[in-house]
């Protein structure tokens, strides 16, 4: 009832009463139910024989006994729900935040059997759940804890200790157990761990090189991007290197100064990064100094392999200067096609009238040579006239199959003064992979001798040639490349050696029009054409022809 406390006293009885021994056994220990009003005074509880509560309802009120016994309110003044306990698991009394808890009365409770009252069990717990057992072995305390789940399904947690109660001869008389709820706590727990292992595998499964290290440069954790990158496990690093290692000397210094200016935060930086190898792998860093506390405990790295943006970068430039050069190769196309045709209607009228009047002039004739020169002068001007509509396209191009290595070698041959090659040695390195191309054959001989002929004037006329075909499977392109021995180009005239009139030739040696022909040429049957590799020991020209599929023949043009 409201108001109502509960004591009990603990008494071994010699000859047990019939109304107990029914319940207990004979010469058990027995304990009584004394029930009082709250102005009844408890007195105190004592191990052993002694009473757990000896007063009687007879007793003194609390107000009028001026030595106030606090010891007999301790157990219901628990904030947390507690019992206790008989050696044989039956339910002695319990306290108020008990039978709040589980809305009962300790009438409901007495008497009954801890693991029917909780679990509605008729066997007692396992020892694995319980460690009642060990109590009354031992007669130290033990905790469990406890996985519950009401019938809501709702799941809970509960820390149990068990105490023992021992006697004057050292046994254990009864046991208490106090009940505190930990749910929250296991929740967060759960949450934490969850998070954190969310966490591991973020960082275990980026594709970010990620390394965490103390102040002494001892790498604490690495993952397996990182491990790829540096070629050291995480066992093999924490044995053998720091990492300062894994940089350029003095980087890591100036890393941590960095560091510090940015008040522990490094944004992004490009940086080279030493593996196991020892080779320098451009890599992209972002860094941070980890704190505890205000105080710096550790650091982080975020490594980003950079090396295939930065290849893609350069075919980008590459990309872009092809497309820059064709719009400009373009523009001076059609520049030179106006200014051909402008020309030529003139040109062929001196060749006409100049040829007329040395036919008609006698051999002794003083103007013979003069006209001779003006016709020489005409035909030359005629020459470039062709060339510029060779490089606009403006000719017209006869198309068939022809097997590339054999246009190669037949080009070899049409170079009319074979005593350009007296000191030349010339090295074919032919494939013998079958490689057709759809191309004008008188074109591309025009490309073969002008790339053969500034590689002679290159050496001077002494030393190695080199024609080196091949078959490129991932583009189905086939390749020539024309190597020499000679100074090179210099790289200030690389963006321009493709541009009509561009020479580098003496006066009156050359019209600054063979490489841009050659451009033309190739450009116009699908190819490309380009300087391979150039330095003060030999420049290499490639190339590069579409593979011919006969089933997808072109018209000629």
């Amino acid at each position: 009832m409201k108001g109502e406390t509960s004591a009990f006293r603990c008494r071994t009885y010699a000859h047990m009463p019939p109304r107990l021994e029914a319940v207990f056994g004979r010469g058990g220990a027995v304990v009584e139910k004394l029930d009082f009003c709250r102005s009844i005074n408890p007195a105190s509880i004592k191990a052993g024989n002694a009473e757990l509560a000896v007063n009687t309802p007879e007793t003194t009120t609390v107000e009028d006994n001026d030595d106030f016994d606090w010891k007999a309110r301790v157990f219901d003044s628990l904030t947390l729900p507690a019992l206790i306990l008989a050696p044989d698991r039956t339910i002695v009394t319990v306290n108020r935040p008990f039978m709040i808890k589980y809305g009962v009365t300790i009438k409901q409770v007495v008497g009954e059997k801890c693991y029917d009252f909780f679990y509605h069990s008729e066997n007692p717990c396992s020892p694995d759940g319980c460690p009642l057992a060990e109590v009354l072995a031992h007669r130290e305390g033990r905790r469990v804890l406890r996985h519950l789940e009401t019938r809501s399904r709702e799941e809970r947690w509960e820390d149990r200790v068990l105490s023992p109660i021992i006697d004057d001869e050292g046994e254990v008389r009864f046991i208490i157990e106090n009940m505190r709820d930990v749910s929250r706590v296991k929740a967060l727990e759960r949450k934490l761990g969850e998070t954190r292992g969310l966490l591991e595998k973020v960082v275990q499964s980026s594709t970010s090189a990620i390394i965490a290290a103390d102040l002494k440069g001892n790498i604490l954790l690495m993952n397996p991007t990182a491990e790829e990158l540096t070629g050291y496990t995480l066992k093999q690093a924490q044995a053998k290197i720091k990492t300062e290692d894994l940089y350029i000397p003095g980087q890591a210094r100036e890393i941590m100064r960095k560091l510090r200016e940015g008040k522990g935060k490094l944004p992004p930086c490009h940086m080279n990064f030493v593996n196991a190898k020892g080779e320098e792998i451009p890599v992209e860093l972002s860094a941070g100094i980890i704190y505890e506390d205000g105080h710096e405990v550790g650091t982080m790295g975020i490594f980003n392999d950079i090396r295939e943006k930065l290849a893609q970068e350069q075919r980008m430039r590459q990309m872009l200067s092809q497309i820059a050069q064709a719009e400009k190769m373009a523009s001076l196309g059609q520049l030179a096609a106006g200014v051909a045709h402008e020309i030529n209607n003139p040109l062929t009228g001196v060749l006409l009238y100049a040829s007329l009047m040395g036919e008609a002039l006698g051999e002794d004739s003083p103007l013979k040579e003069d006209i001779s020169c003006i016709i020489e002068d005409a035909q030359r001007c005629k020459d470039i006239v062709k060339g510029l509509l060779t490089y606009s396209r403006q000719t017209k191009s006869n198309r068939e199959t022809l097997e590339f290595n054999d246009v190669v070698s037949q080009s070899l041959g049409l170079i009319r003064d074979q005593k350009l090659f007296m000191q030349v040695h010339v090295v074919k390195d032919l494939s013998d992979e079958a490689m057709p191309i759809y191309v004008d054959s008188n074109q591309l001989s025009q490309v073969i001798i002008n790339l053969v002929m500034n590689a002679i004037d290159a050496m001077e006329r002494v030393g190695t040639l080199t024609l080196r075909t091949y078959r490129d499977p991932k583009d189905a392109m086939a390749c020539l490349e024309i190597s020499d021995t000679g100074c090179g180009i210099p790289k200030e005239n690389l963006p321009k050696i493709f541009d009509p009139f561009f020479t580098t030739k003496e006066p009156g040696k050359g019209t600054g029009l063979g490489l841009s022909t050659v451009y033309g040429i190739v450009e116009s049957n699908g190819g490309m054409v380009r300087v391979k590799e150039t330095n003060e020991k030999g420049t290499t020209f490639i190339v590069e022809l579409p593979i011919h599929d006969d089933a997808h023949q072109p018209e000629s043009l």
